[in-house]
């Protein structure tokens, strides 16, 4: 079983490098890159980008799930530890919680950006790049992307600390 685990640890890692890379990659390099190109040819682009990079995403998502669920199985945790008050108060009750609760905030922004806003502010930029409705959604998109890259961080240390323990 421990082979199991390790391998299970390791698809958890790439699943979230996957995810994060590929939305700071969008992020930090797409995105301002399209900025200084032709508007409407650069809502195009991000909408074609951004349905196949959802559904990267999404599946990454699922990933994480399953080898998340795994993980703890593997680590001890059970479902009733989840209503347990001294488990809960301990610092890796507290970081898994702190980890789940970020990971489902990241779930519900994604879906907000990915099956909403997004699509919304793609097809407003081609329409009309110039249009007060193409900035409007184009700058909450962005807003809920990076937000999510700021929750990915946060995912990211917590994690360490289901490892490596608070440092306080």
């Amino acid at each position: 079983m421990p082979a199991l685990y390790l391998l299970s640890v390791w698809i958890h890692i790439l699943a979230a490098m996957a995810w994060i890379g590929g939305m700071f990659f969008l992020v930090l390099v797409v995105v301002p890159w399209l900025r200084a190109g032709d508007r409407a040819l650069a809502g195009a682009f991000l909408r074609e980008t951004g349905e196949r990079f959802r559904s990267v995403g999404w599946t990454c998502f699922a990933i994480l799930v399953v080898t998340g669920t795994f993980n703890l199985y593997m680590r001890g945790v059970r479902l009733g530890d989840f209503v347990r008050p001294e488990w809960l108060a301990s610092p890796f009750g507290r970081s898994v919680l702190s980890k789940l609760g970020l990971f489902a905030l990241v779930l519900a922004v994604s879906a907000v950006h990915d099956f909403s806003v997004g699509p919304r502010a793609s097809v407003a930029i081609q329409r009309d790049p110039g249009s007060p409705e193409a900035e409007r959604l184009r700058r909450q998109a962005s807003l809920l992307g990076r937000g999510n890259a700021l929750l990915a961080l946060a995912i990211v240390a917590v994690a360490v600390t289901l490892v490596r323990g608070w440092p306080w």
